[in-house]
């Protein structure tokens, strides 16, 4: 998706080198429609610069600072030089980003969306999370629920989820901590089933989390959480670990939750 308008002060920007000067470097902005900006030779990189062509090639995609915005003259003046590594590396990440969500966009509604509706959707999945990939990632995550109060019609959303759940990867992380669960009563085995299936509830986990319980040895078992973050992992680890304490407590048994595993695996 290419933005209407011009870039801000100080804003990065990505471009492709269109036209190399003695006196500088002509970038088409990638982001931006028909807006095309200027590298003067004095920062296209620090130091003397004999010949530009030294740093810069045509065709080649850069990342530059924008010192200043003339709309009168139509003239954005560029800085390569004023761009670190760190920079450099993570607004290729976001552009490329925005290009996966472009194709997504058009495997949602199709290629012969119009212009209008595409950026009519766009628009609200931007003004909602920063930008149209986050939009497809929480949708990925969250399903209907990321969606929900947004100006978009039920076929929209439906369009929105399906695709992201088949074409956004999400970035998991996993925890893990360990619960003693006892029961003295005769039928005892039977109530820490129980106990672990209350864990497991698949009714209490949320849809974006996977949650898993094993055995390790009696009494111990391990929970396994696998979230889109560390404070939903965690938050679903303690709830998982309390459910089965409080269940197994209900039947006169007696539970404890445990980062640390206490008790050797067995084979």
């Amino acid at each position: 998706m290419k933005y209407e308008g011009w870039p801000e002060q100080g804003e990065l920007v990505v471009g492709k080198v269109d036209e190399i000067e003695d006196f500088g470097v002509f970038v088409d902005l990638e982001e931006y429609r028909d807006k095309r900006g200027l590298v003067h030779i004095s920062e296209v990189a620090s130091g003397w610069i004999k010949n530009v062509r030294d740093h810069v090639r045509e065709g080649q995609t850069v990342v530059a600072k924008v010192l200043d915005v003339d709309k009168s003259s139509q003239q954005i003046d560029l800085s390569i030089k004023d761009v670190n590594d760190h920079q450099r590396s993570e607004a290729i990440q976001e552009w490329k980003n925005e290009q996966k969500a472009d194709k997504w966009m058009e495997l949602a509604f199709g290629e012969e969306m119009s212009d209008e509706q595409f950026r009519d959707v766009a628009d609200v999945l931007v003004a909602e999370f920063g930008s149209l990939y986050e939009g497809f990632e929480q949708a990925a995550i969250h399903g209907t629920e990321a969606l929900e109060g947004l100006d978009l019609s039920e076929e929209d959303v439906d369009a929105i989820v399906s695709t992201a759940r088949e074409n956004v990867s999400v970035p998991y992380v996993t925890v893990t901590g360990y619960v003693h669960l006892e029961s003295p009563a005769p039928d005892g085995v039977d109530d820490i089933k129980e106990a672990l299936q209350a864990a497991e509830d698949e009714d209490e986990v949320p849809e974006e989390a996977d949650l898993e319980v094993t055995y390790v040895g009696a009494p111990e078992y391990r929970i396994r959480v696998e979230a889109p973050n560390y404070k939903t992992a965690e938050d679903e680890l303690e709830a998982a670990a309390a459910r089965a304490t409080a269940d197994v407590e209900s039947r006169g048994g007696s539970g404890e939750f445990h980062r640390e595993r206490q008790l050797e695996e067995e084979a």
